[in-house]
């Protein structure tokens, strides 16, 4: 599929938003307005790739943003995700922030991963994915406080 036709969404970045992307935001200035508290407006399948930077973590029901993520995701798309992790500062100093997450939640989408296939019928999990990467980096912000971030990139299973 030529990129020309390819449905790209940046999640929440209208201060940063590459090229070849359409940027969804609460925000009027956004290509999209939409409220991804709620069901996504695409429908199943549909979407070649995603990026979330700085966004999940504002979204208040942590099992509903995978599983959107997911569900709009066509077989094999791709979602990469940075969010700051509770292992610093930065998932719990910014009073927007809703939902924490560390490195490890990853699994709990991840296809044959144990914590995944033991809980997700009673944790409401639809989500199949594969963790192609999951990094961690981290910063010092000005005042001498370590920020850490998980970068990963999942695909979404079909």
């Amino acid at each position: 599929m030529s990129t020309a036709t390819a449905l790209r969404l940046n999640l929440g970045g209208r201060d940063r938003n590459p090229a070849g992307f359409l940027c969804v935001d609460l925000e009027p200035s956004a290509d999209i307005v939409a409220d991804l508290s709620k069901r996504w407006p695409w429908d199943d399948s549909t979407v070649d790739e995603i990026l979330a930077q700085d966004i999940v973590e504002h979204l208040p029901d942590k099992r509903h943003t995978m599983n959107e993520i997911w569900r709009v995701l066509k077989p094999g798309a791709r979602a990469r995700i940075e969010v700051p992790t509770i292992r610093g500062v930065g998932a719990v100093c910014d009073p927007t922030h809703v939902s924490y997450w560390s490195a490890g939640d990853f699994e709990y989408y991840e296809k044959g991963n144990f914590a995944r296939e033991r809980f997700r019928n009673s944790y409401g999990i639809t989500a199949d994915f594969k963790i192609l990467s999951l990094t961690q980096s981290s910063y010092t912000n000005k005042f001498g406080e370590e920020v850490w971030k998980a970068n990963v990139i999942l695909e979404a299973l079909k």
